[in-house]
């Protein structure tokens, strides 16, 4: 298996940005008629994470998404990165190759 760092281009500085996770999404409860004291901590998933990027970078994310779905799976790394996991090196190749058509320089692929 290989794990591939996902980037775009900042919509404001230009230069590849990715999103990472620092810490899980925490989910509190609000009833009617009473405060409940539950917080539920929640690890985004990979098109999660991507998603948040949307108005940060150039591109649209669920466009994104759908390109790199066909070749491989949207994760998030053990460091809280956006990462795609891809079965061969062939796999690799054929995504590089279809978000440089798709996206020009405004999608990338970083070991």
């Amino acid at each position: 298996m290989i794990k591939l760092r996902l980037f775009g281009r900042c919509r404001i500085y230009h230069d590849p940005v990715s999103p990472v996770l620092r810490a899980p999404a925490e989910i509190g409860w609000e009833g009617w008629f009473r405060t409940i004291d539950l917080v539920t901590p929640k690890r985004l998933k990979g098109r999660e994470l991507l998603i948040r990027t949307r108005g940060w970078w150039t591109v649209e994310p669920s466009d994104v998404a759908v390109v790199v779905e066909a070749y491989g799976r949207l994760v998030v790394g053990e460091g809280g990165e956006l990462m795609v996991e891809l079965s061969n090196q062939k796999a690799v190749e054929a995504l590089s190759s279809a978000l440089s058509e798709r996206f020009g320089n405004q999608v990338l692929l970083s070991p």
